[in-house]
């Protein structure tokens, strides 16, 4: 067996171990965002870390697969759910919003990465659906409020309350000792 081919194939494999991994992580994703905390009247729930996944394909393979994981989920998750407006709209709603979970991956090789790049993600997805909250339904802000501020409160409650409750479980012993074992297993 040549060099060439040895490195080939170890380079497949890899590809094959994040593929996997990552596949496992959106449909754990997918699971847990039917388990729901807390619903929202218009859209948007704090469910059993669902977020979390897809911010730890990100943190564990870097933010072009965290992002791309997270496009395809926020694009699952308007095939099974799906509420459109426009194209714009569920660009922004859905893959644009569960993409920005993957900038976790930026954070991957600093001593509290994966809290921070959850943050991040977070973030990230809070930004769009702020903007498509703004953008696309400033129609539902109450009388005399800004939609701006109206948007921020009603995004931020939902998102808010899930990052926190995840942060919560991130900080636990035992979660953290699981999550740093099921890392070593994903180095490819």
């Amino acid at each position: 067996m040549s060099k060439s081919s040895i490195k080939t194939s170890a380079s497949s494999s890899a590809v094959t171990k994040k593929l996997v991994f990552s596949a496992v992580g959106i449909a754990l994703a997918m699971v847990t965002s039917y388990i729901k905390v807390w619903e929202m009247p218009m859209g948007g729930s704090v469910t059993l870390l669902s977020m979390l996944f897809i911010c730890l394909i990100g943190y564990w393979y870097g933010p072009k697969y965290g992002i791309l994981a997270g496009a395809a989920y926020g694009i699952l998750q308007f095939v099974v759910d799906p509420y459109m407006l426009s194209l714009p709209q569920v660009a922004l709603d859905y893959p644009l919003a569960f993409g920005a979970l993957g900038l976790s991956g930026f954070f991957s090789d600093r001593k509290y990465g994966l809290q921070a790049g959850y943050i991040v993600g977070v973030l990230g997805r809070f930004i769009c659906s702020l903007l498509s909250g703004v953008i696309f339904f400033a129609s539902y802000t109450p009388d005399g409020m800004n939609p701006w501020a109206y948007s921020a409160l009603y995004q931020g409650s939902y998102l808010g309350a899930e990052a926190v409750i995840t942060l919560v479980i991130l900080s636990l012993p035992p979660a953290t000792k699981a999550l740093k074992h099921v890392k070593v297993q994903t180095v490819v």
